[in-house]
């Protein structure tokens, strides 16, 4: 790629960012409001609904690939796949924005989506594992990625209940995931991840401390589905499908405090499902750190992903699912320091 031709999709990228910064001005002076309750971070009615303009900024970006870059293109029919799940997921996830779902009609949309998306031919279908060698996943592949995509989407609506939190952490994924794409030559990953982000770019400085407006549902929502097909996508940037860990392992610290939180409230015999304080992000905002340096934490861990995942393609094939244990020991030390917080601070872990 050319310096010229790099800047033009900057320019590209920064028009992209104006459109959504101007949707979500928009959202915000005609505001759906998200009520404070004693499970919420905010004190005010504050609007909701931001990521209105990260989603029409992709799809305005998407329609512009499509028709000028084929270099950039997946096959066709996979294209139309992804685009029109991610278009369901956005448009089912604003609709419960503004009338709250029940989570098992969230759930069943993800997993359609989901399956719109397979059915498109976007699934990991071989792995290499150590000592093992390649392997061939059949019909498991088509359920393990089923698992991804909706566990991946959920995973980030769950993080979002903080102010600029998901917003910066996503917007370092992708330009780290772009990066990563552009050096391995996976096209159609680079412009998504561009694309992506700068409608990211337009939202986020409305949504750091103090939050002029969330992002909402169909931000989250549609975010976690995009990065999830991406992951997917990046499996096929090598023959073994390894690439297939970039993904999970640049949304490590998002996917490690939802894991555990589920675990533990399920342990405890809480509802899953149900409203709650208690992730280890929340925990220890309500131990005494501010919003802001909670989510700076959490911007330096995905900063250490990005450092990780440029490694990571550098490892013998053997050594590489290995590369999951240095934010693994990091989450565990984040673990250890939250549970410390909340003990001196004498604040349950039961859901209020």
């Amino acid at each position: 790629m050319t310096l010229l031709a790099f800047l033009e999709h900057l320019a590209f990228a920064g028009g992209l960012a104006l459109l959504s910064a101007a949707l979500v001005r928009l959202m915000i002076a005609y505001p759906v409001l998200d009520h404070p309750d004693h499970r919420k971070a905010h004190s005010r009615p504050t609007p909701k609904g931001g990521g209105v303009g990260i989603v029409c900024a992709f799809i305005v970006g998407m329609l512009v690939l499509y028709q000028v870059a084929q270099f950039a293109r997946m096959a066709e029919h996979r294209f139309i796949g992804v685009i029109l799940a991610a278009v369901a997921i956005g448009v089912v996830a604003f609709l419960d924005d503004l009338r709250d779902f029940r989570f098992v009609v969230k759930l069943g949309a993800q997993a359609l989506a989901a399956l719109v998306a397979i059915g498109s031919g976007l699934v990991v279908d071989r792995l290499a594992l150590p000592w093992l060698g390649v392997i061939s996943l059949g019909l498991v592949g088509s359920l393990l990625t089923l698992f991804w995509i909706v566990a991946c989407t959920n995973a980030v609506n769950f993080m979002d209940g903080l102010d600029g939190l998901v917003g910066g952490t996503l917007l370092i994924v992708c330009a780290g995931l772009g990066a990563i794409a552009w050096q391995e030559g996976g096209w159609f990953i680079y412009a998504a991840c561009l694309i992506l982000g700068a409608g990211i770019a337009g939202f986020l400085p409305f949504n750091l401390n103090p939050a002029r407006i969330f992002m909402g549902d169909v931000g989250s929502q549609f975010l976690g589905f995009m990065l999830a097909v991406l992951g997917v996508a990046a499996a096929r940037l090598d023959a073994a499908q390894l690439s297939f860990l970039l993904v999970p392992l640049l949304l490590f610290a998002l996917l490690f405090d939802t894991g555990f939180t589920l675990l533990r409230r399920a342990a405890m015999g809480e509802r899953v499902s149900a409203p709650h304080r208690t992730h280890l992000y929340q925990m220890a905002q309500r131990s005494g750190l501010s919003a802001r340096r909670v989510a700076a934490i959490h911007w330096g861990f995905a900063l250490f992903h990005v450092a990780l995942a440029f490694a990571f393609l550098r490892l013998d094939p053997a050594l590489k699912p290995l590369v999951i244990l240095p934010p693994l020991g990091l989450q565990l030390l984040w673990l250890a320091y939250v549970l410390r917080r909340t003990r001196r601070a004498g604040l349950s872990w039961r859901a209020a």
